[in-house]
């Protein structure tokens, strides 16, 4: 790889300007700035389709050094709409590398930045919130502000967009089970990552991977055992057709469990609002209590909304689906972290328990699914 000195600048939509150095792609990229703050696993962070239309600035000043390999994408392409990094590993120095993480953003056309003050930039967020921005770098960095500026402000926000075709998959795709088949599960696609799917796979489940807009027929017609909803970005209050198939889903029993994304929606399935967190969690190390056990799991996030549901309870579901809980929290804010329905067979959590960098504190949800699955289809066996 070489080492750039050419110009870049990062432009905030309220005017605040960060002067570096062009990395990756060269041109101009646009989306909402984050932060994430994990000190590893930046290739499962960049292939993470959650990240889609979000510029991504990452908090540990030194990216790049492991390189990049072709076992640890968390999907088919890099999906950041821009990267933002301190200090560039000049070198590649782990025996798994197949390649320069700047020559990987530079193949997916990722334009990013690097030799900036990051932890300004964070604190910056931390004080205002997320907000719009801008990286541009080749002709672009030579824009005159003010319409570096306009372009960063006429950007659209990320309150209100769907973005799931964005990153979904094109066709129903099937992964069988590995080990003891237990059952079959319908996996939608709202920017799923590898990991849950193989953790699916392992737990016995042959996992039917279905676009984000498949329809409550095609699911019966595959006469699936049970239903996930994946991770994804984008603002669930724009994901009213994944709301109404699962509401089918919740009508019927079929057991359900969401992550990220999902929790979200079936957070607003069950009734609950949601709303846009300030700067959102994105990082690796986020302290959340099980209020089951009492136990405190260290966790991998990537969410800028959450849902609006009472931490005191359990509560009646105002969409009328029975009692429902906080299961989860966030020890940060308090945000909910998970919920957990008590007279269906259905919960989610906010977090990642299929982190495939770490941490893996919370992985047993895909057994505590699993679990769920056979004693709802030893229930009909009784039943019958």
């Amino acid at each position: 790889m070489t080492f750039s000195h050419h110009p870049a600048v990062l432009v905030l939509e309220d005017g605040t300007r960060h002067r570096g150095r062009a990395y990756g792609a060269r041109g101009t990229t646009l989306g909402e700035v984050v932060f994430a703050t994990g000190m590893t696993g930046y290739q499962e962070t960049l292939t993470d389709p959650s990240y889609a239309g979000q510029i991504v600035l990452q908090t540990a000043p030194h990216i790049g050094n492991t390189g990049m390999n072709a076992e640890d994408p968390e999907s088919r392409r890099i999906w950041v709409a821009g990267y933002i990094v301190r200090d560039p590993s000049r070198v590649v120095s782990n025996w798994r590398a197949d390649g320069s993480l700047d020559d990987a953003l530079e193949a997916d056309g990722i334009v990013g930045i690097s030799g900036i003050d990051t932890r300004a930039v964070t604190r910056h967020i931390r004080s205002v919130g997320s907000m719009r921005g801008g990286i541009f770098s080749g002709d672009a960095a030579d824009l005159e502000p003010g319409e570096q500026l306009r372009l960063v402000r006429e950007a659209p926000q990320m309150a209100g967009l769907n973005l799931s075709a964005d990153v979904s998959v094109d066709a129903a795709e099937v992964v069988p089970a590995r080990g003891e088949r237990i059952g079959s599960v319908a996996l939608i696609d709202l920017g799923i990552k590898q990991a849950s799917i193989e953790n699916l796979a392992d737990r016995g489940f042959d996992v039917h991977v279905l676009p984000y807009d498949a329809t409550y027929e095609q699911l019966a017609a595959r006469g699936v055992d049970a239903v996930f909803y994946s991770n994804g970005p984008g603002d669930p209050a724009a994901a009213d057709a994944q709301v109404a198939l699962l509401r089918r889903v919740l009508d019927d029993r079929t057991p359900f469990f969401g992550i990220c994304f999902g929790n979200q929606l079936l957070g607003r399935a069950l009734g609950f609002g949601t709303y846009k967190l300030p700067f959102g969690h994105r990082g690796i190390n986020q302290p959340v209590l099980d209020r089951a056990t009492g136990r405190v799991e260290i966790t991998a996030h990537n969410h800028g909304f959450a849902v609006d549901a009472p931490l005191d309870g359990p509560v009646d579901s105002p969409a009328g689906y029975g009692r429902v809980e906080v299961s989860h929290i966030g020890l940060n804010d308090q945000v909910v972290e998970g919920l957990r329905a008590l007279d269906l067979p259905a919960f989610s959590v906010q977090y990642h328990p299929e982190a495939a960098g770490g941490p893996h504190d919370a992985n047993y949800l895909f057994d505590r699914f699993r679990d769920m699955v056979i004693a709802h289809l030893n229930s009909q066996k009784d039943a019958h």
